[in-house]
């Protein structure tokens, strides 16, 4: 009998880039594919076909290396683009099905909460199945599905049938399922979790579980609860709409040529600092912490934050959070692509003046960034601004 309480389908589009460039171009289906940067002087796998992973091609490993150990692969140049549009397209026939859906950027990933959907699309692996049809019918990709009462059971029962196929895990029958499995395909336990707990011969998930939450407290600490709940395939995590997400603003780069020079990332940061500032005092909010994604040429990401505890809005104050998590993100060589400025733990402004501040200074503050926001929204946002910005477009 399935789990009464909640129905959980989990869609994984695997490869999801190789994936979408094949129903681009024919010629590659059944072929070695490799995606990665084409220009970038140490590129690294962005994504890669089954037939290249078979012959030992990994996602972040260098490209030099990928295409000796499968030198019959193709090698594309990703293209971002493209897949969001897919991933679009994606998400909306899956929404057909439920408006409890959360989903990635365009990694080809997503959960729909089915709970009480099956007097309209009928029972739970009818919906898995008819989707799956629809899917393949329309896009022509072909998703792996599985479908539990957990997020985090649904997602080991679609890793399990990785690259292709489904798997329905029926309710009671969690600890069951899992206790076979590697420790590798357990979500959320890092590589020094799996380590240490290999120098006591536990190697799978029903080994773990067969562990006390004394014993898994005296080893991992408080991380030991964690693992106890995971092991047993205990998860209350709740599927999340966009619109149930805490908000966020987003302002993008890319730069036309990859970037080395920290004189030009820190004018490109500072600039978006601003925007996020415009933003944030056209809708009366503040923002608790700064966040920067560093996407590199060779594939990789970096991402880094910094926070205050109060809420700010001015430019000067977004400016320091935003350099201090750039600091914090260049700790490599290589060039940057693209980079993303995120403002959240958003909040509403309070109308009350701070306690331990001048009142004329704070005023006069106020008064400055309204007027420079005034001519930037009626002449345009580069109207005004700092000396070491640059024109963003």
């Amino acid at each position: 009998m399935m789990n009464r309480n909640r129905f959980i389908l989990h869609l994984n589009v695997a490869d999801f880039a190789v994936a979408v460039e094949r129903v681009v171009d024919l010629t590659l289906r059944e072929k070695p594919v490799i995606v990665a940067p084409l220009q970038a002087a140490r590129a690294a796998v962005y994504d890669m076909s089954e037939e290249a992973y078979r012959d030992g091609v990994r996602k972040g490993m260098l490209l030099n290396r990928a295409t000796r150990m499968c030198r019959k692969a193709r090698v594309l140049a990703p293209r971002f683009e493209l897949y969001r549009k897919a991933m679009g397209s994606f998400v909306n026939e899956a929404r057909s099905y439920s408006p409890v859906l959360e989903y990635g950027a365009e990694d080809g990933h997503l959960y729909l909460d089915i709970t009480g959907t099956h007097r309209l699309f009928g029972t739970p692996p009818d919906v898995g199945w008819r989707l799956h049809r629809q899917i393949r019918s329309k896009l022509e990709i072909d998703p792996i599905w599985s479908l539990a009462g957990s997020k985090l059971v649904a997602k080991i029962g679609s890793r399990l049938v990785k690259p292709v196929g489904e798997y329905i895990v029926a309710d009671g029958e969690e600890q069951r399922f899992l206790a076979p499995l590697s420790l590798n395909l357990l979500p959320g336990l890092s590589s020094l979790e799996r380590q240490r707990l290999g120098q006591f011969n536990i190697v799978r998930i029903g080994e773990l579980a067969s562990l006390s939450r004394v014993q898994l407290h005296g080893v991992f600490g408080r991380r030991g609860e964690s693992l106890f709940a995971l092991s047993r395939g205990i998860d209350d995590s709740t599927v999340r709409p966009e619109e149930d997400r805490p908000p966020r603003l987003v302002r993008d780069h890319i730069f036309s040529n990859d970037c080395a020079d920290r004189s030009v990332l820190k004018g490109v940061v500072g600039a978006l600092a601003v925007q996020l500032g415009m933003e944030l005092r056209s809708t009366r909010m503040e923002a608790r912490r700064v966040g920067l994604r560093l996407d590199y040429t060779d594939g990789t990401s970096v991402s880094r934050q910094a926070s205050v505890r109060q809420g700010i809005a001015d430019d000067d104050s977004l400016l320091g959070l935003a350099l201090t998590a750039l600091e914090r993100g260049l700790t490599r060589r290589t060039r940057v692509r693209s980079c993303r400025l995120i403002g959240d733990r958003l909040h509403p402004r309070s109308p009350q003046l701070r306690l331990f501040t001048d009142p004329t200074t704070e005023q006069k503050k106020e008064h400055l960034l309204a007027a420079m926001d005034r001519i930037r929204q009626r002449f345009g946002r580069e109207a005004i601004r700092m000396g070491s910005h640059p024109v963003l477009h």
